[in-house]
């Protein structure tokens, strides 16, 4: 990773997700990628589809034009790009009418920094004519520009990687500066904090204010940094209540508004049944470490080393590839953590149909059988499960158990060689 600080002009880097937008794009009507701001939609859209008509509600005078005139936006163009349709939700009504009076003909690509399927008047407006994908902050091999591996598959299908060594990366800079496409020509870790600054700011104050009203930002900022200080942690609305004194009504439409934003993630309970995933409690995770750390006022590494919440902002920096790695698969995995009554748990599971895949995160370099507990509990009450992951933060490759295999984080995280 030698060009991660590297000043000066940012190149592009090729998103993983990219082969699949050009595939859906010709099978679909209207393809739909969300994403948080400054995650890199509007570049990876540009960069990949060029050739296509593209516009911006950014852009004052196509918003107006989008509210009075929609159809005359892709007047003698059957390929578009609209970025940022959340600002004008009836725009989608005139999509739709475009879609049905031309089927097959008119292809849309629509982006935004809200996750349009948590707003009901677009998630109606497309239903049954458009696909959804997300776009996550970089991985670690898109900002090493290396394409995306297939190990998650494998190891669904219960193939598990030969004992070895990996190069060893440390996950803490990660966690620390974060993974926005604009931090990476930053040249000092002081420009990332003013960076993360100004990011939170704009947000407060202009992106909030376009998806709700919102009367009291400090109140807001208050429940932002209770979940920073509890990322990774189970979502109890009664203890940030508590802490903020920020009732829990508005507690929880704040999560609301934070998921639907792209900032925060609520990663549900495994069980068998899945009416008893519904009344498990989940649990909370920040898109970006890097922004829960900063949230919670660990600004170096020095500090977050330190730091009581080291342990959760890894698992997160964990479930950010991991995200991005199952939206690749086909159908997608669907993402959970597992936790009996009695307190034994794992940190992910990750299911395909009818794969298992369970994951314990140690923030350790020297990975031992005796961390391997909650993975060999799992194991038994789902013998399906093709195998479980250790992952930490050494260089080890090595068989724990007979589907029980440690792996450094770079394994999943890195592209292919």
């Amino acid at each position: 990773m030698n060009d991660y600080h590297s000043p000066g002009e940012l190149a592009y880097r090729p998103r993983w997700i990219g082969p699949l937008l050009e595939a859906a794009v010709e099978d679909h009507p209207v393809v739909v990628l969300t994403g948080a701001r400054q995650v890199g939609k509007s570049t990876l859209l540009l960069h990949t589809f060029s050739h296509w008509w593209y516009l911006t509600l950014d852009d004052f005078d196509v918003l107006t034009q989008a509210e009075r005139d929609p159809q005359a936006l892709w007047a003698g163009a059957d390929r578009v790009v609209l970025d940022e349709v959340q600002k004008a939700p009836t725009l989608l009504a005139a999509i739709k009418r475009a879609v049905d009076r031309r089927r097959g003909a008119r292809r849309f690509l629509l982006s935004g920094s809200a996750n349009l399927l948590l707003m009901q008047k677009i998630s109606e407006s497309l239903a049954g004519r458009a696909v959804y994908f997300t776009l996550s902050p970089l991985t670690l091999g898109e900002l090493e520009s290396k394409p995306a591996h297939d190990w998650l598959i494998r190891l669904l299908q219960g193939e598990l990687p030969a004992d070895g060594s990996l190069p060893s990366i440390a996950p803490l800079e990660f966690m620390v500066r974060g993974s926005m496409p604009p931090l990476l020509t930053m040249t000092s870790l002081e420009a990332c904090v003013r960076w993360w600054e100004g990011y939170l700011a704009t947000y407060l104050e202009r992106d909030l204010r376009q998806l709700a009203r919102i009367d009291a930002l400090a109140d807001f900022r208050r429940v932002m940094v209770a979940l920073a200080l509890r990322s990774g942690q189970l979502q109890n609305q009664t203890e940030i209540e508590r802490d903020t004194a920020v009732p829990q009504p508005t507690v929880h439409r704040y999560l609301n508004l934070l998921e639907a934003s792209h900032l925060l993630e609520r990663l549900p309970a495994y069980a068998t049944s899945r009416t008893k995933r519904l009344i498990k409690a989940p649990k909370v995770y920040w898109a970006d470490p890097a922004l829960a750390a900063h949230l919670a006022g660990y600004y170096d590494e020095q500090s977050l080393r330190a730091a009581r919440e080291l342990g959760p902002l890894f698992e997160t920096l964990l479930l950010h590839h991991l995200r991005v790695l199952s939206q690749l698969l086909t159908p997608r995995a669907k993402l959970f953590y597992w936790r009996t009554v009695s307190g034994q748990e794992v940190d992910f599971v990750i299911e395909q149909g009818r794969r298992l895949l369970a994951l314990e995160v140690k923030l350790s370099p020297t990975p031992r059988y005796t961390d391997c507990e909650g993975l060999r509990l799992f194991l038994q009450e789902y013998p399906e499960a093709s195998a479980g992951l250790l992952v930490h933060t050494g260089r080890e490759i090595r068989r724990l158990d007979e589907k029980i295999v440690a792996v450094p984080w770079n394994f999943l995280a890195a592209g292919s060689v």
